[in-house]
């Protein structure tokens, strides 16, 4: 079976992981000096939180970084028995070797409840001495102020184009891949700063072909040409209601798209229309409202037919 490409190149040192340039060389410091406090690791998804904890572990503790690290995941154990349970057990325990302490990394930590966090914030509190905690989040605002304030929080941003485009040509090489500049685009465009989503991208792209074009990544990535989406709203602007909704369930079909889909590459391409602002900051709402009934449940076909024609009203008003 082939290798999982995000694992098979994850990072192993600090210097190797993309895109958080400031980031690293604070945990360098930290490393350097073997003093790590307890951290935050906010920010969205694939942006590298759970690859900079287990670099920083393996530079801290060296040989014995799996026996001083233990990961858990807060979605998965987000009680409070966790937190008395597996955690506390680990937490309580000397560390391996002649380490000072050791390091638990709780991913989405923002899913631990309020009872859970109020229970963390006493363990770290009891065991500093011996261990640290770095938590991940991708929103630290969920995560309770007794607990941020023990903590020195690192912000992660998306990763950025050049980034993401040096972090394929390495793959694509090691791979023996031929990337055409418009592939490297798509994978941009499809990943939006996540370079965990275009490494499994590319990887299921390369599972077909090994020239890796815009047009393969579309078809196996579930989603959208820009052209077709912007297509879709132009037709709906232009008062042709029936035209855009056809051209809505060809998007749902040839595309496997969800309704949360589309209304995400909707919103994306409204800031490109040639439209006044006021404009775009009605169908930006209207937007904003069908993706919220639809987080709630409701018909995703109803809903995205009343949304083109909500646009179609709109575009009656700029003729």
């Amino acid at each position: 079976m082939e290798d999982i490409w995000i694992e098979k190149y994850r990072p192993k040192k600090l210097d190797d992981i993309a895109g958080q340039s400031k980031i690293i060389e604070r945990l360098k410091a930290y490393a350097k000096t073997k003093s790590v406090p307890h951290l935050i690791f906010a920010g969205p998804a694939g942006t590298g939180k759970t690859t900079s904890a287990i670099a920083l572990s393996r530079e801290v503790f060296g040989d014995t970084w799996k026996q001083n690290f233990n990961e858990l995941n807060a979605s998965d154990e987000r009680g409070i028995n966790t937190i008395r349970g597996k955690i506390k057990d680990f937490a309580r325990t000397a560390p391996i070797g002649k380490n000072q302490f050791k390091i638990i990394f709780l991913d989405e930590a923002d899913s631990l409840t309020n009872d859970a966090q109020s229970a963390l914030r006493r363990t770290i509190e009891k065991y500093t001495h011996i261990c640290r905690f770095i938590l991940s989040a991708n929103y630290s605002s969920k995560i309770i102020e007794p607990i941020q304030s023990r903590c020195t929080v690192f912000r992660f941003g998306p990763i950025k184009p050049e980034d993401i485009q040096k972090y394929m040509r390495k793959i694509a090489t090691k791979e023996k891949l031929e990337i055409t500049q418009d592939g490297l685009e798509t994978l941009i465009f499809v990943s939006r700063g996540d370079l965990r989503k275009a490494i499994n991208v590319l990887q299921v792209g390369a599972s077909i072909s090994k020239k890796i074009t815009a047009k393969l990544l579309y078809e196996t990535s579930a989603t959208a040409k820009p052209e077709d989406v912007k297509t879709l709203i132009d037709s709906a602007l232009s008062g042709d209601f029936m035209a855009a909704r056809n051209q809505l369930y060809d998007l749902l079909l040839n595309y496997g798209l969800s309704g949360e889909d589309i209304i995400k590459q909707i919103h994306q391409t409204i800031f490109d229309l040639a439209i006044s602002d006021e404009s775009k900051v009605r169908l930006i709402e209207k937007a904003g409202e069908t993706e919220f009934r639809l987080i709630e449940g409701s018909n995703e076909h109803i809903q995205l037919e009343a949304l083109l024609a909500q646009f179609a009203l709109e575009g009656g008003k700029l003729k």
